[in-house]
């Protein structure tokens, strides 16, 4: 074989190679574990780059004591202003400087999206240590790019999942609730997208992809309740794998067919007004179910929908994800930024396009306003 070029019965047939991105090469996960990992992190290099944002500091208590035992020369940087492509050209001077052989990131989803990025751009091992369960970033071979100012503009396919990711519940536990009701918020979409991304493939990893969304969702049902009223219990740890681990193998085991569907494009959108930013992702992309789930009523007549929708709704009271545009800070978000958002979620690129018909901006308008209850939040958006 030669320049992925296969030559059957002297006819010349190209070959396209999709990699299996399944899974970092090893994971460690347990209480305190990070302490154990000296090691595993020696071997990926002697000069490490640690990036990451506000839980940067905190982390090096953890860290300190690795790199003086394993003689390791390390060096720290910040992801501000956001995971954005001047933030990538800065952080890549930071490795030239430093002469840096592996890069470890610590933190949420931006600073670990922006640590894999840079690792990729620079064909250096990576490390990832999530600070919270608020996403599965640490797990994945994909980043997504935002402007300075925090607007979502693309998503790049790395060529790998991280080298090693170090998930120590003990850390986890110091981040605030929020962050893990924001990583079921999260995780839970998988199904909800999945399901609808996947069409009629009978591919069997799709399959299994798939069915592995519906296990998650079981899971997050059942015992996201009882994790957050228990902080490092039995639950809490298994709803914190939910979101950290398994939402990932789900993206690595079914590929394009089993990722972001309209949940996730309308996040990207609100990203685009201001007044959303202190949302979190996964609130962002659970209010986004709702809309999906409130557009197949709308458009598709689902009405399955509407039984799934209240369903989540129960959910959502019980653990406090948002519902509305007010419950995500947007009560007076104006008509001109909800259609801008709206735009941007339905740009021809879109993940919203995934869904098994066509979405105009004024449709998702209306599914946006109109969640979750009918049309009580439309007094609230101002012209």
């Amino acid at each position: 074989m030669k320049n992925n070029v296969i030559k059957l019965s002297n006819r010349a047939t190209t070959t396209q190679l999709i990699p299996l991105l399944v899974a970092p090469s090893q994971v460690l996960r347990g209480e305190n574990v990070l302490s154990d990992a000296t090691d595993a992190i020696a071997r990926l290099g002697k000069r490490p780059l640690v990036v990451g944002g506000r839980t940067l500091a905190a982390t090096q208590t953890y860290l300190q004591p690795i790199f003086k035992q394993q003689k390791l020369s390390a060096a720290q940087a910040s992801y501000s202003p956001d995971c954005s492509e001047t933030t990538l050209a800065s952080l890549r001077e930071a490795v030239k400087n430093h002469q840096a052989d592996f890069i470890i990131g610590v933190g949420g989803g931006k600073a670990l999206d922006t640590a894999k990025l840079l690792a990729h751009q620079c064909q250096l091992p990576i490390a990832t240590i999530p600070t919270s369960g608020a996403t599965c970033a640490a797990w994945t071979a994909l980043s997504n790019i935002y402007s300075n100012e925090g607007a979502f503009q693309y998503d790049v396919g790395l060529n790998r999942c991280p080298d090693l990711l170090i998930l120590d519940y003990e850390l986890i536990k110091t981040a605030p609730p929020r962050t893990l009701v924001a990583g079921i918020g999260d995780a839970i979409a998988k199904w909800y997208e999945a399901s609808v991304s996947s069409g009629a493939s009978t591919a069997t990893l799709t399959i299994a992809a798939v069915q592995q969304a519906r296990v998650l969702r079981d899971i997050l049902f059942q015992k996201s309740a009882t994790a957050l009223q228990t902080p490092g219990g039995e639950a809490w740890r298994e709803v914190v794998d939910a979101t950290v681990l398994l939402a990932g193998v789900i993206g690595g085991l079914g590929g394009a067919n089993c990722r972001t569907v309209a949940a996730h494009a309308v996040h990207n959108g609100l990203t685009h007004i201001l007044a959303a930013h202190d949302a979190l992702h996964g609130e962002k992309v659970a209010y986004g179910i709702l809309v999906q789930l409130r557009l197949e009523e709308m458009v598709q007549g689902n009405q399955l929908a509407i039984s799934t929708r209240q369903q989540l709704l129960k959910f959502y009271d019980e653990i406090g994800l948002p519902k509305t545009l007010e419950d995500l800070g947007l009560k007076n978000v104006t008509l001109a930024e909800l259609r801008h958002a709206a735009e941007v979620s339905c740009r021809p690129n879109s993940d919203i396009h995934r869904l098994p018909f066509p979405v105009l901006p004024e449709q998702l308008m209306a599914a946006m306003v109109s969640t979750a209850y009918e049309c009580s939040e439309i007094t609230s958006v101002r012209a």
